[in-house]
């Protein structure tokens, strides 16, 4: 990588540096040559010359002039001379700079321009040329991801709105019959007050979990690592989520070796699993299997949650982690979840050093999570 970088930058840095010797040795013979045809030759006669045209006095006086003033203190106008011919040469050299500047300044205005234009500069400044491009595209990548995070916020806010409103229209309209009804038989009254009951429940789960995902964002959350024994994790949350499941008839089989432990906090890995295994359940055809296998591999735990339903297009792959994301674009369900369960997985998963990733093909989604071992 260093060689690559070093071999790009060699064509400016030769022309740059062939140039500045150049310009040294041209003004070292032009030096020379002052001092061996000029200064040695006759620049005395052409001085003496001048002075007996300039001061209109006879040869002798001008001779013991140039001779008093001019050859005793020939070093200083030998010096003098030399200055000026570097002062000239290194002002043609920072002209010939200049040129370069000038380039990566309008490279600069190109790059700051709203439009698509490619950055062209001298063939041997190709590295900055492409530094400068790879710049503008970021900015531009960049301006599109800021655009496309404005619209999932403006939608995020528009389904936020609508999943708190369900729940709690539902909550407003029961209690609402409670007080317009005081007569209301019991086994109604009893009814209708469970129902806003459970309505306002599940606002409440899913207020809790949008201050969660917030709070993972920020890394607020302290991790309580311990030594977790994944196949006891597993087993402990099929059993729960088993009643829930047999309601559509799917069952769960677990494939994991008894001695699989990974360092981190259990509640929160079991938040992981248990959001996993309630996307899949909310997603798995009737009466199918949801099959959890576990094995290490090279330091690492795989953990991979396999259940059959519709395809997931490729293209929708990446968005599932994503906030308030969903499949069910209409999002008119009210049982459906709030899409943070998978973001709120991700992070967790991301705050144990793991990583998390899905895929779909034949009818068949996989979530596979990688976490640490523990040693």
């Amino acid at each position: 990588m260093k060689r690559s970088k070093k071999d790009g930058f060699a064509a400016f840095q030769s022309k740059v540096m062939w140039r500045f010797c150049g310009n040294a040795l041209l003004s070292v013979l032009i030096v020379m040559g002052l001092y061996l045809f000029l200064w040695k030759q006759r620049f005395g006669d052409i001085v003496v010359g001048l002075l007996e045209l300039l001061l209109n006095i006879g040869h002798e006086a001008a001779f013991m002039i140039y001779h008093e003033y001019f050859r005793g203190y020939k070093e200083i106008f030998f010096v003098a001379a030399i200055m000026l011919v570097f002062l000239a040469l290194l002002w043609r050299l920072f002209r010939w700079m200049r040129k370069y500047f000038r380039e990566i300044n309008q490279g600069i205005d190109i790059l700051l321009a709203d439009d698509g234009a490619q950055i062209r500069l001298s063939p041997e400044m190709q590295p900055f040329e492409r530094k400068l491009n790879a710049v503008k595209q970021t900015l531009e990548q960049r301006k599109a991801e800021a655009a496309l995070a404005e619209q999932r916020k403006n939608e995020s806010v528009m389904y936020l709105a609508h999943d708190i409103r369900t729940p709690l229209t539902s909550v407003i309209g029961y209690l609402s019959l409670l007080e317009e009804a005081p007569d209301m038989p019991v086994d109604q009254r009893a009814r209708n007050l469970h129902i806003a009951l459970e309505k306002a429940y599940r606002l409440e789960d899913m207020v809790n979990e949008f201050f969660e995902i917030t709070r993972y964002n920020s890394r607020q959350i302290q991790l309580a690592k311990e030594h977790v024994d994944l196949c006891f994790l597993l087993v402990q949350l099929s059993d729960e989520l088993s009643p829930a499941l047999s309601l559509r008839g799917n069952s769960i089989t677990l494939d994991a070796g008894e001695n699989l432990t990974v360092c981190g906090d259990a509640d929160k890995l079991a938040r992981v699993f248990g959001n996993i295994l309630k996307n899949a359940a909310a997603y798995s055809y009737p009466e199918t299997e949801i099959r959890i296998a576990a094995e290490k591999s090279q330091g690492v735990v795989n953990i991979s949650f396999q259940n059959r339903g519709d395809a997931i297009p490729a293209e929708k792959l990446p968005s599932l982690f994503d906030k308030f994301y969903r499949l069910d674009e209409a999002r008119i369900s009210d049982t459906g979840g709030t899409g943070l369960g998978l973001a709120i997985a991700k992070e967790i998963v991301l705050l144990h050093g793991g990583s998390i990733q899905a895929s779909s093909e034949n009818d068949t989604v996989t979530f596979t999570i990688a976490l640490p071992a523990a040693d």
